[in-house]
């Protein structure tokens, strides 16, 4: 599904860096703090922490990481850069993130802090997807992969005396991500065509690998932009709740304004499951576990009598 990003919160909330942020980072660049060519460990920030995880899993005792949105109970799109972000950016040898308009306050970090020696990942340019398309790109099965074998490649560039540890971590973590695919693979079988809805796109990716008929993309759209959908949209997401035309409701549980809540008060009221996903990868959860605990919790919804 083609997603245009236009107002969004983030646009609301991150128009420009706080003078002190900039300022900081002035200072931090005129320092020359930067990490001596024999370090042991590798510096690594990453805008999410589903990318810092899989970072730290790759890198192991190799890598120190830094997660700048980690509370699963945050709207991440209401995130404001601080002083402690841009020290982070300028002490790293690797930056990992999203793109695609997900987190623009890196680009503008990044911009403020120029160091030569920084290697950065974004996602979006590793999977093709540009501003304008849905930029939740961590739901797609093809992301995670890409992103791992080009952090690899950036680690085995900066620790180059580890490399057989960075090879073997990838060839573990791709590994452990085979159920994920296996999952939705027998998903796509099962349900291939279900029509269901959501509040947002955050699923988008996923729901069209396992082949669902994704209802009321104008309403999600409207949503994630932070705008009022229109009463013809509101009235055709009700339809479908109270017709049943859908088999599950999907909502992004961080993100439940009084639009949200209303759609899940009719859900229940209509007997359509409701199931929950998430920006941010929560506590005590690996990037595996979180991805197989929603892809169960929506083969159980799917799979409940009507």
């Amino acid at each position: 599904m083609n997603v245009v990003v236009k107002a969004r919160r983030i646009a609301t909330h991150v128009r420009r860096l706080p003078t002190v942020v900039v300022a900081g980072l002035a200072a931090l660049a005129l320092s020359g703090t930067a990490l001596s060519a024999n370090a042991k460990t590798v510096n690594v920030v990453a805008a999410e922490n589903f990318y810092g995880d899989v970072v730290s899993q790759l890198g192991g005792k190799h890598v120190q990481v830094t997660s700048i949105l980690s509370n699963p109970d945050q709207d991440p799109h209401l995130f404001e850069a601080s002083t402690a972000t841009a020290r982070a950016l300028h002490r790293a040898d690797l930056v990992v993130y999203n793109g695609a308009d997900y987190d623009p306050w890196m680009d503008k970090l990044l911009a403020a802090s120029k160091n030569a020696q920084r290697a950065t990942i974004v996602a979006a340019e590793l999977v093709g997807k540009k501003s304008g398309d849905n930029p939740h790109l961590w739901y797609d099965p093809a992301t995670m992969p890409a992103v791992a074998s080009q952090v690899v490649k950036a680690l085995e560039q900066a620790d180059p005396a580890n490399k057989s540890d960075y090879d073997a971590n990838l060839a573990t973590f791709l590994g452990s991500i085979k159920p994920i695919t296996d999952k939705v693979a027998a998903m796509k079988e099962q349900y291939h065509g279900t029509p269901v809805t959501a509040t947002e796109p955050v699923f988008g990716y996923m729901a069209d690998a396992i082949g669902l008929s994704m209802r009321n993309p104008r309403f999600q759209l409207a949503v994630m932009n932070d705008t009022e959908p229109s009463a013809k949209d509101i009235a055709a997401f009700e339809n479908d709740l109270r017709t049943r035309q859908v088999r599950v409701l999907i909502y992004n549980s961080q993100a439940t304004e009084a639009l949200t809540k209303r759609m899940l008060k009719l859900a229940q009221q209509s007997k359509v499951p409701s199931v929950s996903v998430t920006e941010t990868e929560p506590a005590h959860q690996n990037f595996q576990q979180w991805m197989l605990s929603q892809l169960d919790a929506l083969s159980a919804a799917l799979g409940s009598q009507p």
